[in-house]
């Protein structure tokens, strides 16, 4: 590995995460959950904020090897409450309107063999002590970035061919590489990039879909209801003061939030996905009436059916996507084992919690008011992968008109 380059490029990452990812304002707090094995970047980002102006720093450290031990030797009820202190935390954090940076290098393999129930429980616990702080999220009251940072057990998945310091190194190359962290000035790419969305965007919510239809010849068959004051959005997020932020970094994404309750046919992955800590492959998913009624799993059958078991919402879906298959992460060759950067590659769905940004006025709307439109509420929101080269996308409009959206797993228009 050339060091000085190494250094200078995670400089450059932890810059455009501070300054574009979380756009941290002087006198702001901001909070970071990240892996102890990423320990040397939490410093970096630590020192970043605060030349940007920070507050305060406030960092949470979790290690997958205490979480595995956790899982194998504590009862299912220790994850059916969350402690009064972690609680505090995270609702604190929020209430100071912290911006929430969320820092990923999770071992794909941590948790194989776990009992699902305990992460479910502890999903539902979680948002039930910690409502404050996920409202915040949901609600455009806060800033929140996600982001990734190469860790050895992750590295060796992806690249399993060469020594596990070489995977690592390759692993932030590859990272770099999808955050554009390599350009001459990441920031102004990153302003560049949000832009490119735009027309694309627009063309989406002028067309006013009422529904969209995919097919493909791995099965899919499947329309899924649009809301009628749905919003396209991409490139970036806004909170309800006006703060521009990454909310994921990479993203190459154009989505909205469906009609939780119209999603008719069967959809098929096409990439593995990465799910508590555990591979789910080749699996497919049965809608009818909005709800997953049969999954099915060559791999990893029994986490994918715990996907729909955190709530009576958890079954329905909160998210489209939509990225062509030439996407820069596609071309990259990689499979990163990791949602975050897989589905940037691929056009892909989301179960349970939907976006209210994504409906006309929906981040002023109650629960219930939300729920009445068509955005879905749920303590999860797992994303999978469905693009493929041959992806068909029809857009169907109120009155019957059908208009190409995705041809051969690319725009249409």
């Amino acid at each position: 590995m050339d060091t000085t380059a190494f250094t200078n490029n995670l400089q450059k990452y932890a810059q455009l995460i501070i300054k574009s990812g979380c756009n941290l304002k002087a006198g702001q707090e901001l909070f970071i959950s990240i892996s102890t094995e990423c320990v040397e970047f939490a410093r970096l980002l630590t020192a970043e904020a605060y030349a940007q102006g920070a507050r305060h720093v406030t960092v949470k450290f979790h290690d997958e090897k205490i979480a595995r031990l956790h899982y194998d030797n504590c009862p299912l009820e220790v994850f059916e409450s969350v402690p009064e202190w972690a609680a505090l935390l995270n609702n604190s954090m929020a209430r100071e309107g912290a911006a929430i940076l969320s820092v990923v290098s999770s071992d794909p393999y941590a948790m194989v063999g776990i009992d699902q129930a305990k992460p479910v429980a502890s999903a539902v616990a979680s948002h039930a002590a910690c409502k404050e702080f996920y409202d915040a999220l949901d609600l455009g009251r806060v800033v929140w970035c996600i982001v990734g940072a190469a860790a050895p057990a992750w590295a060796r998945v992806v690249f399993p061919a060469v020594p596990v310091e070489q995977a690592v190194a390759q692993l932030w190359d590859a990272i770099f590489a999808a955050t554009r962290v390599t350009a001459p000035d990441p920031v102004l790419a990153w302003e560049a990039h949000r832009a490119s969305f735009n027309e694309r965007k627009q063309w989406l919510n002028e067309q006013q879909f009422d529904a969209l239809q995919y097919r493909n010849s791995r099965g899919t068959h499947l329309t899924i209801g649009l809301n009628a004051r749905g919003i396209w959005q991409g490139g970036g997020d806004m909170t309800i003061d006006g703060t521009a932020f990454f909310p994921n970094m990479p993203t190459e994404e154009l989505f909205t939030t469906p009609d939780r309750l119209r999603a008719e046919g069967v959809v098929y992955s096409s990439l593995p996905l990465v799910h508590n800590g555990a591979l789910i492959e080749d699996f497919s998913l049965r809608f009818k009436e909005g709800r997953v009624v049969d999954c099915q799993a060559a791999v990893g059958q029994d986490v994918l059916e715990a996907i729909f078991k955190v709530d009576q919402n958890a079954a329905r879906l909160g998210e489209v996507a939509l990225i062509p298959y030439t996407s820069p992460i596609r071309q990259s060759g990689i499979l990163f084992y990791s949602t975050l950067f897989d589905e940037n590659a691929s056009c892909h769905l989301a179960v349970g919690q939907g976006f209210p940004d994504c409906l006309e006025g929906g981040q002023t709307k109650s629960e219930d008011e939300l729920l009445a439109a068509g955005v879905n509420k749920s303590a999860t929101h797992v994303d999978f992968m469905i693009g493929t080269p041959d992806l068909q996308i029809t857009g169907i409009t109120a009155s019957g008109e059908h208009i190409p959206v995705f041809k051969d797993g690319e725009w249409a228009f």
